[in-house]
């Protein structure tokens, strides 16, 4: 008879999926299957998964590797692309390890820079993304770039990817995507039934996970429990409601997460790339033509690297009303030109649109202002 875990425990146990991932990943690679590592939300993970192999998240969140990284790389350089690089390099993280492919994408100059390196030592395809979302040729380079990483697939692991497989593929993904926008959509309960910590927990632990079907069974059941806790009065107090966008949110980033929810607030909505930046829309099933649909749902993502980057807006409209949002963090990682750059807009329109408060925070992937984080988002949720 299997025990039933609470909450806590099954919150955990999304934490540690990276780290317990590791033995799946040998034991799929034992198998004989590919697997396909990745950096951005860019990547139609529907072509590898049409071939039966496994998408892995590599994008590294911690200062370990970053000293080995800065022999090769600039120190002034994002933290998320020396981790990145430094994990590979070193082989500290068997995910990049057990890659076949590392696929890319020239969505910052930094790293696609970065990139060239790697492929000294990994086999690395880069994906040309065009810098904006609108227009005929923009959808048809992204298109076609959909099409040559297909090509490529096939030709590298000697298989062929059938537009019957895509289609499989697509309303997998479809499935997971929308089991995960369920779950995130707790946070529109008011008082909240979660934390924005566990929210986390449950985004950033599911891309670890290799069986898609478990995973998304395990993450609806877990939906349907905390609904069904929450209706039976186990409700979190009611504080301000804290909605974070900018850069990728995971690791040692958490740590803002956390400085919020220890000073009196709750992060209610994540827009970043682990959030709802790659998850809140599906790919049409019903266009015939399967490479067309994945190009306009990727294409779509609002990401700072496009220009312009209306989609990042309308996200953050949408939620801002729909989380009943009391204010905006957005937080930025050192040297990340083109989100530091943005955020005079997305101040602009949190401020004098939504008329709520906004905060910037520029981070890295060192704990040492930890201090700093708590003594200024203590003041910023004391003005709430």
């Amino acid at each position: 008879m299997e025990i039933r875990k609470d909450l806590p425990e099954i919150f955990e146990d999304f934490s540690e999926a990276r780290r317990n991932g590791f033995i799946s990943a040998k034991q799929f690679k034992d198998q004989n299957k590919p697997m396909i590592g990745t950096f951005c939300t860019y990547m139609p993970q529907e072509l590898p998964l049409a071939m039966g192999a496994a998408v892995v998240s590599l994008c590294a969140t911690s200062d370990e590797t970053i000293a080995d990284a800065e022999v090769d790389l600039p120190r002034n350089l994002c933290p998320l692309i020396k981790s990145s690089y430094g994990f590979g390099k070193t082989d500290k993280c068997p995910y990049f390890y057990f890659s076949d492919l590392v696929v890319g994408e020239t969505t910052c100059d930094g790293k696609k820079k970065m990139y060239e390196h790697m492929g000294q030592f990994k086999d690395v395809y880069v994906m040309q993304l065009p810098n904006t979302q609108f227009g005929d040729q923009a959808f048809e380079l992204w298109k076609s770039e959909i099409v040559k990483l297909k090509e490529l697939l096939e030709e590298k692991f000697d298989v062929e990817i059938t537009e019957d497989a895509i289609k499989s593929a697509i309303n997998l993904k479809n499935r997971e995507r929308s089991a995960l926008k369920d779950f995130y959509s707790l946070g529109k309960l008011n008082p909240p039934a979660i934390s924005g910590g566990d929210i986390l927990k449950v985004l950033y632990g599911s891309t670890f996970k290799f069986n898609r079907e478990d995973t998304i069974e395990e993450v609806k059941n877990l939906t349907s429990r905390i609904l069904d806790e929450y209706n039976s009065g186990k409700k979190l107090d009611s504080k301000p409601r804290i909605l974070i966008t900018g850069c990728p949110i995971g690791g040692v980033t958490e740590k803002v997460v956390k400085a919020i929810e220890d000073n009196g607030a709750y992060v209610v909505f994540f827009e970043n790339c682990m959030g709802a930046k790659a998850i809140e829309e599906n790919v049409s099933e019903d266009n015939n033509d399967v490479y067309a649909a994945l190009a306009e749902k990727y294409l779509s993502i609002g990401c700072s690297c496009m220009t312009p980057n209306p989609n990042r807006i309308t996200m953050l409209n949408k939620a801002i009303d729909e989380y009943k949002v009391d204010a905006v963090v957005d937080v930025l990682l050192q040297a990340c030109h083109t989100y530091s750059v943005e955020t005079l807009t997305i101040k602009q329109f949190v401020n004098k649109e939504k008329n709520i408060p906004y905060m910037s925070i520029e981070t890295d992937y060192s704990t040492s202002d930890v201090g700093q984080l708590n003594t200024r988002m203590s003041a910023f949720i004391e003005m709430l």
